[in-house]
């Protein structure tokens, strides 16, 4: 499956949202990883955090190459 990014278009009917055509499931999970990686940036106070969201990026696809 290939993510679609949100493109500002959203619906809340159905199963799938209408403008980017994720499930209401994977928007509602993926604002939880946000809101949670949010909240330890500012519980850490960075005055850095594109640094921060570059290397847990990056961490992340490292770990799923190494899975595949």
């Amino acid at each position: 499956m290939k993510f679609n990014p949100c493109i500002d278009l959203c619906t809340k009917e159905g199963t799938h949202c209408e403008g980017c055509g994720r499930s209401h499931e994977e928007i509602a999970g993926t604002k939880q990883i946000v809101q949670s990686a949010v909240a330890f940036i500012r519980s850490q106070q960075y005055d850095n955090p594109e640094e921060f969201v570059a290397a847990i990026s990056k961490s992340i696809l490292k770990k799923l190459q190494k899975a595949d």
